[in-house]
C-alpha cells in the first residue's frame, strides 16, 4: 500500500531565550530576551537598552508592536528586579558560585 502521508520536507525551530547577566553579584544585573527562528536572531530585549529591537523586518514589525505597549515595556523593564535579582539566591550557588 502507498504511504498516504505527506514526506517531512522541512524542519522550523523557534527559540525564546531569557538570559540573566550578573556582575559583582547583583551589583550590575542585566536582562536579555532572545527570539530566534531557524538560528536567526529575529528580535531582542536588552535591559541596558531599555526596548526591544528587531533584526530582521518581521523582528523589526514586532518590536515596534512590542515598544508601543507601555504596560509591557513596564513589565519587562521590572524583570531585571523581579526576575533576575529574584531567582538570584536560587541559582548563584548552581551557576555563579562555581
Amino acid at each position: 500500500a502507498p504511504d498516504l502521508a505527506p514526506a517531512l520536507t522541512a524542519v522550523f525551530q523557534f527559540l525564546g531565550t531569557a538570559e540573566c547577566h550578573f556582575i559583582n553579584g547583583t551589583e550590575k544585573v542585566r536582562y536579555v530576551e532572545r527570539y530566534i527562528y531557524n538560528r536567526e536572531q529575529l528580535a531582542m530585549f536588552d535591559s541596558d537598552v531599555g526596548r526591544y529591537v528587531g533584526f530582521t523586518p518581521y523582528g523589526e514589525k514586532q518590536a515596534r508592536y512590542w515598544n508601543s505597549n507601555p504596560d509591557l515595556m513596564e513589565d519587562r523593564r521590572a524583570t531585571v528586579d523581579t526576575y533576575c535579582r529574584h531567582n538570584y539566591p536560587i541559582v548563584a550557588p548552581f551557576s555563579v558560585e562555581r
